[in-house]
């Protein structure tokens, strides 16, 4: 008897844990939705319909919101989507929606444009990627707009936009031999972050490790979100 009561017990137990474990699965696709892939190679100006999960909010205004949004697979930037004022409060980090809306491109950055959304149940937070590799290849495109980090990145020069505190910080990087134009953009983490703070006392020859958002602008330009020495 004693045998058949742990035989169940642990039957029970094992149920439990399927049940537990079971969520949402980050990888898997509703019906009608584009996998990654699918989005990839999917034409300009075409329609697209994705699930992703927010990461990052670049900003919100005129009932309209920019955001960075991943899953497993790959990265989206969702510019200008559609979004009231009430629901960008909604969009906090790892949130998963729906996302309907045309695939566009400006200066190399691969866009969902005219795009509405819904709010659906999972929640997923990517980690930063080690790209530093892929500085200087063509693969790292291959990263854009997802969470990303660079190892040992020196500083060539700081510069704000309209020559003081305020505005965008231009970082000029360097890495075996080679500079990359990165940037701290203030509708992403506003000069009353810790960010914009450190960047701001960055002196040329730092070397930092930078996390950021892969975006895109005639080339690399890592939207900033962490610096550390």
């Amino acid at each position: 008897m004693k045998k058949i009561f742990a035989i169940v017990f642990a039957l029970v137990l094992t149920v439990a844990a399927i049940g537990c474990a079971g969520g949402d699965d980050p990888a898997k696709k509703s019906e009608g939705v584009m996998t990654y892939a699918e989005y990839d190679a999917a034409a300009l100006d075409s329609k697209v319909v994705i699930e992703a999960y927010v990461q990052g909010k670049q900003s919100w205004w005129d009932n309209k919101a920019t955001v960075y949004a991943q899953d497993t697979e790959g990265a989206y930037f969702l510019y200008e989507m559609a979004c009231s004022e009430a629901d960008y409060a909604k969009l906090t980090e790892g949130t998963k929606i729906k996302v309907t809306g045309y695939k566009g491109a400006w200066a190399g950055e691969v866009e969902i444009m005219d795009a509405t959304f819904e709010i659906l149940e999972g929640n997923y937070v990517a980690k930063p990627v080690d790209v530093t590799d892929k500085l200087g290849t063509d693969d790292l495109i291959k990263y854009q707009n997802q969470k990303v980090s660079f190892k040992d990145m020196t500083i060539v020069a700081i510069e704000y936009k309209n020559g003081e505190p305020g505005d965008d910080i231009y970082v000029t990087v360097s890495k075996d031999g080679a500079e990359y134009s990165f940037c701290v953009e203030i509708y992403l983490t506003g000069e009353d972050t810790e960010v914009y703070k450190t960047v701001g006392e960055l002196q040329a020859g730092d070397v930092v490790d930078i996390e950021g958002f892969l975006y895109w602008y005639e080339g690399v330009n890592t939207h900033i979100t962490s610096v550390s020495k």
